[in-house]
């Protein structure tokens, strides 16, 4: 693959498919993505939380790669400032884990102290006394530990700079249906893409786009919905992100924007505002944060998140000629630009940088 993989297309946009074709463009490849835009896309409605330290406990290769992606971030603002577009979304704002009890944010303190020798790029862990301090709409009675490596980013500006840096490099965006043949060819509204190889990042539907090489991927839409609010004349833009333990997370956006949510739903591919699942974001959002009742509604959106049946992503080659990058489900605004990176490494023939054995599609 690493002598003939000279044209690729990448089949998706969102943010795995747009850092695979950046980094691909960035190696010389004629990169060709597809996409039919539906409704739904996971990165256009992600809210960008990056704080990979608490999650995948007893998952060792996940957590690895949810970290590396956390720490990719700083290298690839310092690639897209050298193709004349920085990323400036990204932001380390911290975050604040909050419990109804200190008792219950014992565990996580345990983890994420067990983890900090390994991973220093957390920041400080500390007890927040005064949580609403930090962020001040939450409820005054809450318990909290401040973790100051947190980050937020903007998925679809991510993104978006992605696939504009890709074009300086000569890549092309298509728009149609894209699908590939029982041989790996890529084909476009049923007509065939000159192309070497093909990754595919399709998010949900990537079983579908799989379906005809005889693969029978476990990925499934996993529903979210999430609300945008406005505070007029409040600066939000530093408040950390707020992680509960139960309950919507909440975080801040310049613009006086608080974003919360999301539900966790198996509705298949229904792109749906319901009315049940923006009570459930807005009244655990209220609990949590009173301050937050006076706030304005401004947008609501919805993600497909492509979940798997072992909760792993899907990340590795299927067959020859294809890779297949997904299944990041809730985390892929924290690992998809590294993702991406790994893709490319794989579809021109390299070592990625991580060992991608664990995510291979061929486990299922």
């Amino acid at each position: 693959m690493a002598n003939q993989a000279n044209r690729v297309v990448v089949i998706g946009n969102g943010i795995v498919g747009a850092s695979t074709a950046y980094h691909l463009s960035r190696q010389g490849v004629a990169v060709t993505v597809v996409d039919r835009h539906d409704a739904g896309q996971a990165t256009d409605a992600g809210a960008g939380i990056v704080c990979p330290w608490v999650d995948h406990e007893g998952d060792d290769a996940w957590y690895a790669l949810a970290r590396e992606g956390a720490l990719y971030y700083d290298h690839l603002a310092e690639l897209l400032a050298e193709d004349g577009e920085p990323e400036t979304s990204h932001a380390r704002v911290g975050a604040l884990l909050v419990g109804d009890s200190p008792a219950e944010l014992v565990p996580d303190e345990a983890l994420l102290r067990g983890r900090r020798p390994e991973a220093p790029e957390m920041g400080e862990i500390s007890v927040a006394d005064r949580p609403a301090g930090l962020f001040p709409p939450l409820a005054p009675d809450l318990a909290a530990l401040y973790l100051a490596g947190a980050a937020r980013v903007d998925g679809q500006v991510v993104r978006d700079v992605l696939l504009r840096a890709a074009v300086r490099r000569g890549a092309r965006l298509l728009t149609g249906t894209a699908a590939l043949t029982s041989s790996g060819t890529a084909l476009l509204d049923g007509s065939p893409l000159e192309a070497d190889a093909v990754v595919v990042a399709a998010g949900a539907w990537t079983g579908e786009v799989c379906r005809p090489l005889g693969a029978d991927l476990p990925v499934r839409p996993l529903r979210g919905q999430i609300a945008h609010a406005v505070l007029p004349g409040v600066e939000t833009a530093g408040w950390p992100l707020v992680l509960p333990r139960r309950g919507p997370y909440l975080l801040g956006f310049p613009g006086s924007r608080v974003v919360f949510g999301a539900t966790r739903e198996e509705a298949g591919f229904d792109p749906r505002v319901t009315t049940a699942g923006l009570a459930e974001v807005l009244s655990g959002a209220v609990r949590l944060a009173p301050g937050l009742g006076a706030a304005t509604v401004v947008e609501t959106r919805v993600g497909l998140r492509p979940a798997t049946a072992d909760g792993r992503p899907l990340l590795g080659r299927l067959g020859d000629g294809v890779v297949v990058a997904t299944g990041l489900s809730a985390y892929g605004l924290t690992a998809g630009p590294y993702a991406g990176h790994l893709a490319a490494c794989l579809v021109t023939g390299g070592t990625p940088p991580l060992d991608v054995t664990p995510f291979s599609p061929g486990r299922f």
